[in-house]
Protein backbone atom coordinates (compact mmCIF):
# COMPACT_ATOMS: atom_id res chain seq x y z
CA UNK A 1 0.00 0.00 0.00
CA UNK A 2 0.98 3.56 -0.46
CA UNK A 3 1.87 6.15 1.85
CA UNK A 4 -0.53 8.53 3.10
CA UNK A 5 -0.21 12.27 3.03
CA UNK A 6 1.18 12.29 6.49
CA UNK A 7 -0.16 15.45 9.24
CA UNK A 8 3.15 17.68 10.71
CA UNK A 9 0.54 19.86 13.10
CA UNK A 10 -2.14 19.41 15.46
CA UNK A 11 -4.90 20.76 12.85
CA UNK A 12 -3.81 17.79 10.76
CA UNK A 13 -3.90 15.29 13.19
CA UNK A 14 -7.60 16.52 13.86
CA UNK A 15 -8.40 16.63 10.26
CA UNK A 16 -7.45 12.71 10.11
CA UNK A 17 -9.00 12.19 13.48
CA UNK A 18 -12.22 14.06 12.34
CA UNK A 19 -11.98 11.42 8.99
CA UNK A 20 -11.18 8.36 10.98
CA UNK A 21 -14.50 9.11 12.91
CA UNK A 22 -16.94 10.13 9.95
CA UNK A 23 -16.12 6.77 8.26
CA UNK A 24 -16.57 4.85 11.30
CA UNK A 25 -19.84 6.72 11.69
CA UNK A 26 -20.86 6.29 8.11
CA UNK A 27 -20.79 2.58 8.63
CA UNK A 28 -23.27 2.71 11.83
CA UNK A 29 -25.24 5.16 9.59
CA UNK A 30 -26.31 2.58 6.73
CA UNK A 31 -27.29 -0.06 9.28
CA UNK A 32 -29.87 2.13 10.90
CA UNK A 33 -33.08 0.39 9.14
CA UNK A 34 -31.52 -2.99 10.54
CA UNK A 35 -32.60 -4.70 13.55
CA UNK A 36 -30.03 -6.77 15.63
CA UNK A 37 -31.77 -9.72 14.29
CA UNK A 38 -31.57 -8.83 10.45
CA UNK A 39 -27.94 -7.97 11.55
CA UNK A 40 -27.10 -11.54 12.24
CA UNK A 41 -28.45 -13.21 9.35
CA UNK A 42 -26.30 -14.49 6.89
CA UNK A 43 -28.01 -16.26 4.28
CA UNK A 44 -24.72 -17.66 2.08
CA UNK A 45 -21.16 -18.95 2.85
CA UNK A 46 -19.82 -16.07 0.80
CA UNK A 47 -21.50 -13.27 2.48
CA UNK A 48 -21.25 -12.05 6.33
CA UNK A 49 -23.63 -10.58 8.93
CA UNK A 50 -23.37 -7.13 9.30
CA UNK A 51 -22.67 -7.33 12.73
CA UNK A 52 -19.61 -9.56 11.95
CA UNK A 53 -18.71 -7.02 9.32
CA UNK A 54 -18.89 -4.56 12.24
CA UNK A 55 -17.00 -6.00 14.66
CA UNK A 56 -14.66 -7.44 12.14
CA UNK A 57 -13.25 -3.72 11.01
CA UNK A 58 -12.71 -3.05 14.42
CA UNK A 59 -10.88 -5.83 14.77
CA UNK A 60 -8.47 -4.43 12.01
CA UNK A 61 -7.72 -1.38 13.71
CA UNK A 62 -7.16 -3.05 17.37
CA UNK A 63 -4.80 -5.77 16.24
CA UNK A 64 -2.84 -4.31 13.45
CA UNK A 65 -2.76 -0.65 15.20
CA UNK A 66 -3.90 -0.87 19.04
CA UNK A 67 -2.07 -3.77 20.04
CA UNK A 68 1.27 -3.74 18.45
CA UNK A 69 1.42 0.20 18.34
CA UNK A 70 -0.13 1.85 21.45
CA UNK A 71 1.54 1.24 24.66
CA UNK A 72 -0.90 0.27 27.34
CA UNK A 73 -3.58 -0.29 24.94
CA UNK A 74 -5.38 -3.37 27.16
CA UNK A 75 -7.92 -5.51 24.16
CA UNK A 76 -11.82 -5.42 25.39
CA UNK A 77 -11.73 -8.82 25.33
CA UNK A 78 -8.74 -11.12 23.80
CA UNK A 79 -11.26 -13.77 22.44
CA UNK A 80 -12.09 -11.01 19.81
CA UNK A 81 -8.87 -11.38 18.22
CA UNK A 82 -10.08 -15.14 17.10
CA UNK A 83 -13.47 -14.88 16.73
CA UNK A 84 -13.26 -11.95 14.43
CA UNK A 85 -10.05 -12.81 12.07
CA UNK A 86 -11.15 -13.12 9.05
CA UNK A 87 -8.21 -14.85 6.52
CA UNK A 88 -4.93 -13.80 8.46
CA UNK A 89 -3.32 -17.05 8.14
CA UNK A 90 0.06 -15.60 9.89
CA UNK A 91 -2.55 -14.85 13.12
CA UNK A 92 -3.55 -18.82 13.54
CA UNK A 93 -6.94 -20.10 13.30
CA UNK A 94 -10.44 -18.32 12.77
CA UNK A 95 -13.64 -19.26 12.68
CA UNK A 96 -15.07 -21.05 9.30
CA UNK A 97 -16.37 -18.39 7.02
CA UNK A 98 -19.91 -19.81 6.55
CA UNK A 99 -20.89 -20.24 10.50
CA UNK A 100 -20.33 -16.49 10.81
CA UNK A 101 -24.42 -16.27 11.41
CA UNK A 102 -24.33 -18.38 13.99
CA UNK A 103 -22.35 -15.94 16.38
CA UNK A 104 -25.08 -15.00 18.56
CA UNK A 105 -22.65 -13.90 21.24
CA UNK A 106 -21.18 -10.75 21.04
CA UNK A 107 -24.30 -9.43 20.69
CA UNK A 108 -24.77 -6.17 18.64
CA UNK A 109 -24.74 -3.93 21.67
CA UNK A 110 -21.51 -5.41 22.92
CA UNK A 111 -20.16 -4.99 19.56
CA UNK A 112 -21.05 -1.64 19.20
CA UNK A 113 -19.60 -1.06 22.69
CA UNK A 114 -16.28 -3.20 21.04
CA UNK A 115 -16.32 -0.28 17.96
CA UNK A 116 -16.80 2.81 20.68
CA UNK A 117 -13.92 1.65 23.06
CA UNK A 118 -11.75 0.70 20.03
CA UNK A 119 -12.94 4.39 18.62
CA UNK A 120 -12.00 6.11 21.82
CA UNK A 121 -8.02 4.58 21.79
CA UNK A 122 -7.39 5.11 18.62
CA UNK A 123 -8.76 9.05 18.64
CA UNK A 124 -6.37 9.20 21.81
CA UNK A 125 -3.35 7.89 20.43
CA UNK A 126 -3.44 9.36 16.78
CA UNK A 127 -1.17 12.16 17.19
CA UNK A 128 1.48 9.32 18.80
CA UNK A 129 1.31 7.22 15.72
CA UNK A 130 4.65 7.04 13.51
CA UNK A 131 4.36 7.16 9.88
CA UNK A 132 4.24 3.60 8.81
CA UNK A 133 1.46 3.39 11.61
CA UNK A 134 -0.68 6.03 9.91
CA UNK A 135 0.09 4.37 6.81
CA UNK A 136 -1.92 0.87 8.76
CA UNK A 137 -4.52 3.69 9.83
CA UNK A 138 -4.93 4.79 6.15
CA UNK A 139 -5.19 0.78 5.37
CA UNK A 140 -7.63 0.54 7.72
CA UNK A 141 -9.89 3.71 6.72
CA UNK A 142 -10.58 1.91 3.17
CA UNK A 143 -10.76 -1.57 4.17
CA UNK A 144 -14.13 0.03 6.58
CA UNK A 145 -15.17 1.47 3.27
CA UNK A 146 -14.64 -1.66 1.79
CA UNK A 147 -16.79 -3.30 4.49
CA UNK A 148 -19.35 -0.99 3.79
CA UNK A 149 -20.45 -1.64 0.46
CA UNK A 150 -20.41 -5.50 1.67
CA UNK A 151 -22.48 -4.56 4.39
CA UNK A 152 -25.19 -3.43 1.69
CA UNK A 153 -24.43 -6.23 -0.40
CA UNK A 154 -24.99 -9.02 2.06
CA UNK A 155 -27.52 -7.59 3.90
CA UNK A 156 -29.47 -7.24 0.47
CA UNK A 157 -28.97 -10.53 -0.24
CA UNK A 158 -30.09 -11.99 3.24
CA UNK A 159 -33.38 -9.63 3.55
CA UNK A 160 -34.22 -11.22 -0.14
CA UNK A 161 -33.65 -14.91 0.92
CA UNK A 162 -35.69 -14.71 4.32
CA UNK A 163 -39.80 -15.30 4.21
CA UNK A 164 -41.03 -11.91 5.24
CA UNK A 165 -39.07 -9.45 3.49
CA UNK A 166 -39.13 -5.41 3.76
CA UNK A 167 -42.50 -3.58 2.63
CA UNK A 168 -42.10 -2.51 -0.95
CA UNK A 169 -40.50 0.85 -1.97
CA UNK A 170 -42.99 3.49 -3.23
CA UNK A 171 -43.31 3.26 -6.82
CA UNK A 172 -44.85 5.88 -7.95
CA UNK A 173 -42.46 8.32 -9.42
CA UNK A 174 -41.74 8.72 -13.17
CA UNK A 175 -39.58 6.41 -14.92
CA UNK A 176 -36.68 7.55 -16.29
CA UNK A 177 -35.17 7.25 -20.00
CA UNK A 178 -32.06 5.81 -20.65
CA UNK A 179 -29.70 8.09 -23.35
CA UNK A 180 -28.94 6.17 -26.53
CA UNK A 181 -26.24 4.31 -26.50
CA UNK A 182 -23.26 5.37 -28.39
CA UNK A 183 -19.65 4.08 -28.99
CA UNK A 184 -16.52 6.13 -27.83
CA UNK A 185 -13.61 5.96 -29.57
CA UNK A 186 -10.08 5.49 -27.83
CA UNK A 187 -6.64 5.72 -29.42
CA UNK A 188 -4.08 2.58 -29.75
CA UNK A 189 -0.69 2.73 -28.75
CA UNK A 190 1.43 2.36 -25.45
CA UNK A 191 -0.56 3.62 -22.28
CA UNK A 192 0.43 4.12 -18.75
CA UNK A 193 -1.82 1.82 -16.15
CA UNK A 194 -1.55 1.41 -12.74
CA UNK A 195 -1.56 3.49 -9.70
CA UNK A 196 0.13 6.54 -10.14
CA UNK A 197 2.01 7.34 -6.41
CA UNK A 198 -0.55 9.94 -5.80
CA UNK A 199 -2.75 9.38 -2.29
CA UNK A 200 -3.47 5.92 -1.40
CA UNK A 201 -3.60 2.86 -3.16
CA UNK A 202 -4.11 -1.00 -2.33
CA UNK A 203 -0.63 -3.29 -3.34
CA UNK A 204 -2.47 -5.09 -6.30
CA UNK A 205 -2.78 -1.48 -7.89
CA UNK A 206 1.29 -1.23 -8.57
CA UNK A 207 3.70 -1.21 -9.79
CA UNK A 208 2.58 1.53 -13.13
CA UNK A 209 3.33 -0.21 -16.08
CA UNK A 210 3.28 0.21 -19.93
CA UNK A 211 0.48 -1.45 -21.93
CA UNK A 212 0.07 -1.47 -25.50
CA UNK A 213 -3.47 -1.33 -26.73
CA UNK A 214 -5.21 -1.48 -29.84
CA UNK A 215 -7.74 1.31 -31.26
CA UNK A 216 -10.81 0.37 -28.79
CA UNK A 217 -14.22 1.56 -28.50
CA UNK A 218 -16.27 1.44 -25.13
CA UNK A 219 -20.48 2.13 -25.22
CA UNK A 220 -21.23 5.61 -23.79
CA UNK A 221 -23.33 3.81 -20.83
CA UNK A 222 -24.02 0.37 -19.05
CA UNK A 223 -26.60 -2.08 -20.45
CA UNK A 224 -29.87 -1.58 -19.46
CA UNK A 225 -32.84 -3.74 -17.74
CA UNK A 226 -34.62 -3.64 -20.97
CA UNK A 227 -31.51 -4.25 -23.48
CA UNK A 228 -31.30 -7.23 -21.07
CA UNK A 229 -34.75 -8.23 -21.53
CA UNK A 230 -33.81 -8.31 -25.02
CA UNK A 231 -31.14 -11.41 -24.67
CA UNK A 232 -33.82 -13.08 -22.42
CA UNK A 233 -36.39 -12.74 -24.72
CA UNK A 234 -34.52 -14.00 -27.45
CA UNK A 235 -33.67 -17.19 -25.90
CA UNK A 236 -30.30 -15.87 -24.42
CA UNK A 237 -30.71 -18.54 -21.54
CA UNK A 238 -31.31 -21.20 -23.34
CA UNK A 239 -28.43 -21.01 -26.43
CA UNK A 240 -25.15 -22.98 -24.99
CA UNK A 241 -23.31 -21.27 -27.86
CA UNK A 242 -23.74 -18.04 -25.99
CA UNK A 243 -21.71 -19.31 -22.95
CA UNK A 244 -18.42 -20.17 -21.38
CA UNK A 245 -18.63 -24.02 -20.56
CA UNK A 246 -18.46 -22.84 -16.64
CA UNK A 247 -20.94 -20.39 -17.32
CA UNK A 248 -23.02 -23.33 -19.39
CA UNK A 249 -22.57 -24.95 -16.37
CA UNK A 250 -23.95 -22.70 -13.64
CA UNK A 251 -27.19 -21.65 -15.97
CA UNK A 252 -28.03 -25.05 -15.93
CA UNK A 253 -27.01 -26.59 -12.44
CA UNK A 254 -28.25 -23.16 -10.84
CA UNK A 255 -31.28 -22.77 -12.81
CA UNK A 256 -30.30 -18.89 -13.62
CA UNK A 257 -33.15 -17.59 -15.92
CA UNK A 258 -32.59 -13.76 -15.38
CA UNK A 259 -30.39 -11.92 -12.70
CA UNK A 260 -30.66 -12.48 -9.24
CA UNK A 261 -33.29 -10.52 -7.63
CA UNK A 262 -35.55 -10.86 -10.77
CA UNK A 263 -38.65 -12.57 -10.29
CA UNK A 264 -41.33 -12.96 -12.96
CA UNK A 265 -45.34 -12.18 -11.52
CA UNK A 266 -48.38 -14.15 -12.78
CA UNK A 267 -49.35 -11.44 -15.06
CA UNK A 268 -46.00 -11.82 -17.17
CA UNK A 269 -44.52 -8.48 -15.59
CA UNK A 270 -41.22 -8.56 -14.03
CA UNK A 271 -39.87 -6.83 -10.73
CA UNK A 272 -36.49 -7.11 -9.14
CA UNK A 273 -36.08 -6.61 -5.09
CA UNK A 274 -34.07 -3.17 -4.57
CA UNK A 275 -33.55 -0.56 -1.45
CA UNK A 276 -35.96 -1.27 0.65
CA UNK A 277 -38.07 -4.18 -1.32
CA UNK A 278 -39.69 -5.02 -4.48
CA UNK A 279 -40.35 -3.01 -6.81
CA UNK A 280 -41.66 -3.10 -10.91
CA UNK A 281 -38.76 -3.47 -13.00
CA UNK A 282 -37.33 -0.63 -14.44
CA UNK A 283 -36.36 -1.07 -17.87
CA UNK A 284 -33.80 2.06 -18.09
CA UNK A 285 -32.00 1.31 -15.12
CA UNK A 286 -28.45 -0.34 -15.73
CA UNK A 287 -28.98 -4.30 -15.47
CA UNK A 288 -26.85 -5.28 -12.27
CA UNK A 289 -26.29 -8.83 -10.21
CA UNK A 290 -25.11 -10.52 -12.84
CA UNK A 291 -22.09 -12.87 -13.04
CA UNK A 292 -19.23 -12.66 -15.60
CA UNK A 293 -20.80 -15.34 -17.42
CA UNK A 294 -23.89 -13.44 -17.94
CA UNK A 295 -22.22 -10.54 -18.77
CA UNK A 296 -19.70 -12.27 -20.96
CA UNK A 297 -22.88 -14.26 -22.33
CA UNK A 298 -24.73 -10.93 -23.39
CA UNK A 299 -21.80 -9.31 -24.94
CA UNK A 300 -21.59 -12.36 -27.36
CA UNK A 301 -25.21 -12.25 -27.90
CA UNK A 302 -24.97 -8.19 -29.10
CA UNK A 303 -22.15 -8.79 -31.23
CA UNK A 304 -19.34 -7.35 -28.85
CA UNK A 305 -16.78 -8.30 -26.15
CA UNK A 306 -16.16 -6.64 -22.49
CA UNK A 307 -13.69 -4.52 -21.75
CA UNK A 308 -10.29 -5.61 -21.01
CA UNK A 309 -8.82 -4.14 -17.50
CA UNK A 310 -6.47 -1.73 -19.53
CA UNK A 311 -9.02 -0.38 -21.65
CA UNK A 312 -11.56 0.63 -19.16
CA UNK A 313 -8.63 2.00 -16.84
CA UNK A 314 -7.53 3.99 -19.87
CA UNK A 315 -11.14 5.05 -20.97
CA UNK A 316 -11.85 6.16 -17.29
CA UNK A 317 -8.66 8.50 -17.14
CA UNK A 318 -9.96 10.00 -19.80
CA UNK A 319 -13.52 10.49 -18.84
CA UNK A 320 -13.70 10.14 -15.12
CA UNK A 321 -18.04 10.16 -15.31
CA UNK A 322 -19.73 10.02 -11.74
CA UNK A 323 -23.18 8.18 -11.37
CA UNK A 324 -24.89 7.35 -8.50
CA UNK A 325 -22.69 6.30 -5.20
CA UNK A 326 -22.83 5.51 -1.63
CA UNK A 327 -23.32 8.84 -0.39
CA UNK A 328 -26.48 9.51 -2.36
CA UNK A 329 -27.88 7.09 0.58
CA UNK A 330 -30.15 5.59 -3.17
CA UNK A 331 -28.34 1.90 -2.58
CA UNK A 332 -29.76 1.34 -6.16
CA UNK A 333 -28.26 2.14 -9.62
CA UNK A 334 -30.02 4.77 -11.37
CA UNK A 335 -30.52 5.23 -15.68
CA UNK A 336 -27.43 6.83 -16.74
CA UNK A 337 -28.85 10.98 -18.08
CA UNK A 338 -27.07 12.80 -20.37
CA UNK A 339 -24.62 12.15 -23.39
CA UNK A 340 -21.51 11.47 -23.64
CA UNK A 341 -19.86 9.34 -21.34
CA UNK A 342 -21.51 8.20 -18.28
CA UNK A 343 -21.10 5.98 -14.95
CA UNK A 344 -18.00 4.69 -15.34
CA UNK A 345 -17.84 5.27 -11.32
CA UNK A 346 -20.89 4.18 -9.38
CA UNK A 347 -24.08 2.72 -10.66
CA UNK A 348 -23.01 -1.12 -10.98
CA UNK A 349 -19.07 -2.88 -10.48
CA UNK A 350 -18.47 -3.32 -14.35
CA UNK A 351 -16.96 -6.89 -15.20
CA UNK A 352 -13.55 -7.17 -17.25
CA UNK A 353 -12.63 -9.21 -19.65
CA UNK A 354 -9.47 -9.98 -17.31
CA UNK A 355 -8.62 -11.99 -14.98
CA UNK A 356 -7.17 -11.17 -11.92
CA UNK A 357 -3.36 -11.28 -12.18
CA UNK A 358 -0.28 -9.63 -10.42
CA UNK A 359 1.00 -6.54 -12.15
CA UNK A 360 4.73 -7.13 -14.16
CA UNK A 361 7.17 -6.57 -11.20
CA UNK A 362 4.42 -7.12 -8.48
CA UNK A 363 5.39 -7.96 -4.45
CA UNK A 364 2.75 -8.29 -2.41
CA UNK A 365 3.34 -6.09 0.79
CA UNK A 366 5.54 -7.74 3.74
CA UNK A 367 4.05 -8.96 7.08
CA UNK A 368 0.46 -9.82 7.82
CA UNK A 369 -0.53 -6.83 5.36
CA UNK A 370 1.00 -8.72 2.43
CA UNK A 371 -2.34 -11.55 2.65
CA UNK A 372 -4.69 -8.27 1.88
CA UNK A 373 -4.97 -9.08 -2.12
CA UNK A 374 -1.95 -11.16 -3.51
CA UNK A 375 -3.00 -14.65 -2.05
CA UNK A 376 -6.55 -14.15 -4.20
CA UNK A 377 -4.39 -13.89 -7.58
CA UNK A 378 -6.61 -17.34 -8.78
CA UNK A 379 -9.83 -18.35 -10.45
CA UNK A 380 -11.56 -14.52 -10.26
CA UNK A 381 -12.00 -11.59 -12.63
CA UNK A 382 -11.41 -8.22 -12.29
CA UNK A 383 -14.43 -5.52 -11.79
CA UNK A 384 -13.89 -1.63 -12.34
CA UNK A 385 -15.47 1.48 -11.59
CA UNK A 386 -17.67 1.15 -8.46
CA UNK A 387 -21.29 1.03 -7.77
CA UNK A 388 -24.52 2.99 -5.62
CA UNK A 389 -22.64 1.26 -2.73
CA UNK A 390 -19.33 2.45 -2.99
CA UNK A 391 -18.00 5.10 -0.96
CA UNK A 392 -17.12 7.93 -3.74
CA UNK A 393 -13.60 9.10 -2.09
CA UNK A 394 -13.26 5.28 -1.80
CA UNK A 395 -12.65 4.23 -5.55
CA UNK A 396 -10.47 5.86 -8.20
CA UNK A 397 -9.20 4.49 -11.40
CA UNK A 398 -6.90 2.56 -10.66
CA UNK A 399 -8.39 0.58 -8.40
CA UNK A 400 -8.61 -3.19 -8.96
CA UNK A 401 -11.88 -5.49 -7.57
CA UNK A 402 -11.82 -9.16 -8.33
CA UNK A 403 -14.73 -11.69 -7.44
CA UNK A 404 -15.25 -15.64 -9.15
CA UNK A 405 -16.87 -15.67 -12.20
CA UNK A 406 -20.16 -16.92 -11.12
CA UNK A 407 -20.50 -14.05 -8.64
CA UNK A 408 -23.79 -12.63 -8.89
CA UNK A 409 -24.84 -10.52 -5.21
CA UNK A 410 -22.39 -7.88 -5.77
CA UNK A 411 -23.61 -4.65 -7.65
CA UNK A 412 -22.16 -5.59 -10.69
CA UNK A 413 -23.22 -4.59 -14.60
CA UNK A 414 -22.20 -4.86 -18.07
CA UNK A 415 -20.50 -2.28 -20.03
CA UNK A 416 -20.07 -3.59 -23.67
CA UNK A 417 -16.30 -2.59 -25.87
CA UNK A 418 -15.23 -3.66 -29.40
Amino acid sequence: MSAMALPHTVSAFATLRDRYLRIRQLSMRITEGLSPEDQMLQSMPEASPVKWHLAHTTWFFETFILEPHAPGYKALDPRFKHLFNSYYKQLGSHPYRGVRGLMSRPNFEEVVAYRKYVDEAISQQIERFSPEVLSLLELGLNHEQQHQELILTDSKHALWSGPLRPEPANNSGPRATAPRLRWIEFEGGIHQVGHTGKGFCFDNECPRHEVLLQPFSLASRVVTNGEYMQFMADGGYRRPALWLSEGWDAVNNQQWTAPLYWERRDDGGWWEFANPGMKPLDPAEPVCHVSYYEADAYARWSGHRLPTEQEWEVAAGENPARGTMLEDMIFHPQAAKGEGMQQLFGDVWEWNASAYMPYPGFAPAPGLIGEYNGKFMCSQMVLRGGSCATPANHIRTAYRNFFPPSTRWQFSGIRLAK
